[in-house]
């Protein structure tokens, strides 16, 4: 979509996302919510004497990160969803620019310089991609014990409890990041955005 040039860009919209990406993305932030929430009541004493039923909390969490990557794989069949990760996977020079200027903490619009996607959603989205699928695997191990040898299982149990940890600090700081930027909630929400924020945030992006 483009904007007209006789239309001021702040009272435009742009369409940012479609109905099967934020199904893809709401899908799969919630499978993960009752991963994440799973795993603290099993690893929270705490949690655990609260919830009880700990085989019920284990089944739940066991379901829940083999569903982790369906909505992805379903969301295949979307030509936009295809085309976004294909944008996800391209990382250009204005990424490192972009990335420059994360470090140095310097917030000017103009010192960062995005596509669709800036350089650090495009991180977080193969970073997070790669944890699942490492995720996935080890779960399988600790779940399917008489299937391994003893040395996998102890290790795939470490990976697993120290990535899971490492995913829900990530996560927290996903949230956070989403709840500072209203605009960028509402195109998850909407499927759209105002081409102001589109125009200060991701001046590349060929709508």
């Amino acid at each position: 979509m483009s904007l007209r040039a006789d239309a001021p860009v702040a009272a435009t919209t742009v369409r940012r996302f479609s109905r099967a990406e934020r199904w893809v993305h709401r899908t799969t932030a919630a499978l993960m919510g009752v991963c994440v929430l799973t795993a603290a009541c099993l690893y929270i004493p705490e949690l655990a004497e609260l919830v009880g039923r700990r085989a019920l909390v284990v089944t739940v969490h066991e379901w829940a990160g083999v569903a982790l990557p369906v909505p992805v794989l379903a969301g295949l069949a979307s030509r936009a969803f295809r085309g976004d990760l294909r944008l996800l996977n391209r990382f250009g020079p204005h990424d490192r620019v972009w990335l420059r200027a994360a470090l140095r903490r310097d917030r000017r619009s103009a010192a960062r310089p995005a596509g669709k996607f800036n350089a650090g959603q495009k991180i977080y989205a193969a970073w997070i991609a790669g944890a699942t699928l490492v995720m996935l695997g080890t779960g399988l191990i600790m779940w399917f014990t008489h299937l391994t040898p003893l040395v996998w299982r102890t290790s795939a149990t470490f990976v697993h409890d120290w990535l899971a940890l490492t995913i829900g600090i990530v996560l927290a700081g996903h949230i956070g990041m989403a709840l500072a930027d209203p605009e960028a909630r509402r195109g998850m929400r909407t499927g759209s955005v105002s081409g102001e924020w589109a125009e200060r945030e991701h001046p590349l992006w060929r709508r």
